[in-house]
């Protein structure tokens, strides 16, 4: 064991350049991290990240980022191989468990087989049942279910059902009882969704309404066993913050926080690092994605990468010298480009212990995101089920 404690912190959508294949998923040309830095005009202050590397794995620096000279630690991309880009497939995929077959998407919106059934279910109407922002279809729509305690359903291009309602008509616990029986209705063979999402919200009209952190994935089961299973197997912890319980449907796990926040969830992360333990410590910050990426606010999402750096400077100076920092990203969601869903983009990939050897180099371009927990396994000399090649050697040695 080279490394008594890893952790991963996931930027939920912080993409780094189209993928090779971005192409076939009409996202050809989308950069996250590229265009937030244009949009900012050189104005984007990511000093820690910077730092680590986040410019020089970027194919051409980031306007307003300098190129590390030299990094801290070791800097890369990855590149998926599931056949989605949802954050269940990039953290599956982290996890040794790529997603090789597509999930059910309804660009029509969904079948009434299971419509009829939420609305029996739930003895409430079911409204909207089509793709939309999320935070538009509460604008257009969420007066209405004030009044009517209809069910708002709505997707994406990703393979999602969520489900909207307003927490003073349709208490969050009935919001939840309803989405866990939508799981039921969606897990194959017919028809196979990815998560489940119950979205409240609060407020007293459209044009102040909020969505709340009482957000909750309801995700489909892992089909087989991740590294966060082999790790637990082999008795070490396993710390899961922010959505990676729900992500995983809490196998693997063996103590979980929810965050109502990036900085709840980097309040976490703090709290963690005082701790005694020996094992890993996965953490997903997704307001990125959910507060920025997908309302394409590429000023909202440069603001929380410049506060997340600042809370990285701490983590940078708490680290042990047997503990290793990575981060990455699990798709991209680009603030500046057409439509409103995630993006098929490479990750970023940083890596950094105190006592790491070797720094200031290049992990290249990973062929998979499995390569992440395919490392962590390494260090803790656990067999998993021999998907994604460790990088331990090259960051350890």
């Amino acid at each position: 064991m080279t490394y008594k404690r890893v952790f991963a912190i996931v930027l939920d959508s912080v993409g780094a350049g189209e993928a090779p294949d971005s192409k076939a998923f009409g996202d050809d040309g989308a950069d996250t991290l590229g265009h937030v830095g244009h949009f900012y005009e050189g104005k984007l202050a990511l000093p820690n990240l910077a730092s680590l590397g986040l410019s020089n794995l970027h194919a051409t620096p980031i306007e307003g980022i300098p190129v590390a000279e030299p990094a801290k630690g070791a800097f890369g991309r990855m590149q998926e191989i599931s056949a989605g880009k949802d954050s269940m497939d990039g953290h599956w995929e982290m996890m040794g468990l790529p997603v090789k077959q597509p999930l059910s998407t309804f660009p029509n919106g969904f079948p009434d087989s299971i419509i009829d059934k939420i609305a029996e279910f739930s003895g409430r109407k079911v409204i909207v049942n089509k793709p939309y922002s999320g935070t538009e279809v509460i604008k257009d729509y969420g007066e209405r279910q004030m009044k009517t305690g209809e069910l708002i359903v709505y997707t994406s291009g990703d393979s999602v059902l969520q489900i909207a309602a307003h927490e003073d008509v349709i208490p969050v616990k009935e919001l939840y009882r309803i989405c866990e029986y939508a799981r039921t209705l969606v897990n194959g063979p017919e028809y196979t969704v990815g998560r489940i999402i119950a979205r409240p919200y609060v407020g007293p009209d459209k044009d102040h309404f909020v969505r709340t952190a009482n957000r909750r994935d309801f995700s489909l089961e892992p089909t087989g066993k991740t590294d966060m299973d082999f790790l637990k197997e082999a008795g070490f912890d396993v710390i899961g913050i922010g959505k990676i319980n729900d992500i995983f449907s809490g196998h693997g796990i063996t103590k979980g926080y929810h965050n109502e926040s990036n900085m709840d969830g980097m309040d976490h992360v703090d709290e963690v690092m005082k701790s005694d333990f020996t094992g890993f410590c996965f953490t997903n910050l997704v307001d990125f994605d959910a507060k920025y990426g997908h309302r394409r606010n590429p000023e909202g999402f440069g603001k929380a990468l410049m506060d997340f750096d600042k809370r990285l400077g701490a983590v940078l100076a708490n680290l042990k010298d047997d503990d290793l920092l990575l981060i990455t990203a699990d798709h991209g969601n680009d603030p500046c480009f057409r439509g409103t869903d995630h993006t098929r983009e490479l990750v970023p990939l940083m890596a950094y212990s105190p006592t790491m050897k070797q720094t200031n180099f290049s992990l290249g371009q990973r062929a998979t995101y499995a390569d992440l927990g395919a490392t962590i396994l390494d260090n803790f000399n656990v067999e998993g089920n021999g998907v994604g090649t460790s990088f331990l050697t090259e960051i350890a040695n």
